[in-house]
């Protein structure tokens, strides 16, 4: 299988002159919107828009059209890519369900999401809807009840003989693709 690089350059661009793709099909939900500021307030720009250039010398968004609406008065990093319309529609419809289908190993998630701080409530709330609040999560002390909403969660318990028995269960449980976490009161 040949495989074909198609990225052309990548050019820093005034967010407001990109053009977003007129069939872009992803919404964008106030949560994610306010996670995508918590995150750019944080970290910053670390990942590159990406489109393709027309006739005329515009850009048009393939990706990134949340990022570009949040930033218009910043110059983005933009992977510049030379697809034509009906290579840009298979993009444009796969690109996020292909990131989607990505599997998820619960225990690298839980570890790594230990290393996680934030500020940010929005940020804290959709890393509580990605895996679970982690133990040694601390609450932001600004944080009020009317910030903060907490998903309903149904939960069993299994108490267990010892340490070994609860890990045969936990390796069992995770086999059959529940999120887990081990407990020891």
């Amino acid at each position: 299988m040949m495989i074909r690089d198609r990225i052309k350059e990548l050019r820093r661009v005034s967010a407001s002159a990109l053009r977003p793709h007129p069939k872009k099909w992803r919404t964008h939900p106030t949560a994610q919107r306010d996670a995508l500021q918590g995150v750019l307030a944080e970290i910053g720009y670390a990942a590159a828009l990406l489109a393709r250039e027309l006739p005329d010398g515009s850009l048009q968004l393939i990706d990134g059209h949340l990022r570009a609406e949040t930033t218009p008065e910043m110059e983005v990093p933009v992977l510049i890519v030379d697809l034509d319309d009906a290579e840009t529609a298979k993009l444009l419809v796969l690109l996020d369900p292909l990131a989607a289908s990505a599997g998820t190993n619960p225990e690298m998630l839980a570890d790594l999401m230990l290393e996680v701080q934030t500020e940010s409530a929005a940020v804290r709330a959709m890393l509580d809807r990605l895996g679970g609040v982690p133990e040694e999560a601390e609450l932001d002390a600004d944080a009020t009840e009317t910030e903060t909403s907490v998903p309903e969660l149904y939960q069993v318990v299994v108490e267990c003989r010892d340490e070994e028995q609860q890990q045969e269960v936990y390796e069992r449980l995770v086999a059959e693709g529940l999120k887990c976490r081990l407990m020891t009161l």
